[in-house]
């Protein structure tokens, strides 16, 4: 059964800290979307229309090259949202959104959430802390790609997906593929990596999860330049 749009809110950490009047007057506002796994959400250059909560699902941020290849800016899941710059500056959407897998979101539209901020300085207060958090978060991940070898990037990414989900495992749902696409590396090179730290015990790989068994061999490749 699916959660009503309040419950989903109230864990998205832009409303989380709303007195309930307001969580209800958010909860009030949005509408619910489906896309199928596949399915383009949002194209890039794309009128900034709304900002989306995903409520189940997974979806991934990407920027598309003239040759097809993919670079994938961010794995978001149930809770994380996206939109938020083209609902506050107006301007075209920054790149595709695309469904990994069935998802539904929840969509506010950018008159309502605007017009919903004059009345919740905590919303704007959270969303200054969020685009803070993805701007270092950029910083990082160019930072990635320039100094580190693949090892590192490996290590890198597993480390902030770590700890964006407050421990030692990462429950994002990522084939071999999508990590090489997020750290601009083969696929071939990513899983040779990865295999190389389930050899040496510094992770444990299943279905379901990665979990970090050694952090600070991890930190250390992560380091390395």
């Amino acid at each position: 059964m699916s959660l009503p749009a309040i419950h989903i809110l109230r864990r998205v950490p832009l409303f989380s800290g709303l007195a309930e009047s307001d969580l209800a007057a958010f909860a009030g506002l949005v509408r619910e979307r489906r896309y199928p796994k596949g399915a383009v959400i949002v194209f890039r250059d794309d009128p900034g229309d709304a900002l989306y909560v995903v409520a189940d699902g997974q979806v991934k941020v990407v920027l598309v090259a003239e040759d097809g290849r993919e670079v994938i800016l961010s794995v978001l899941r149930d809770g994380d949202f996206f939109g938020e710059m083209s609902v506050l500056d107006d301007e075209p959407r920054s790149a595709h959104v695309i469904a990994m897998e069935d998802s539904r979101l929840l969509a506010l539209r950018r008159e309502d959430f605007q017009a919903q901020l004059r009345t919740s300085p905590g919303v704007s207060v959270a969303l200054l802390r969020e685009l803070s958090r993805r701007l270092r978060r950029a910083d990082e991940q160019i930072g990635r790609l320039v100094l580190l070898d693949v090892n590192g990037r490996v290590a890198s990414l597993l480390l902030t997906m770590a700890a964006e989900e407050g421990g030692d495992r990462i429950t994002r749902r990522l084939t071999h593929h999508t990590i090489a696409q997020m750290i601009g590396a083969s696929r071939e090179t990513v899983s040779r990596t990865l295999r190389n730290l389930v050899e040496h015990e510094v992770i444990d790989v299943s279905r379901k999860e990665i979990l970090l068994r050694d952090r600070a061999t991890l930190a250390q490749a992560a380091r390395r330049v």
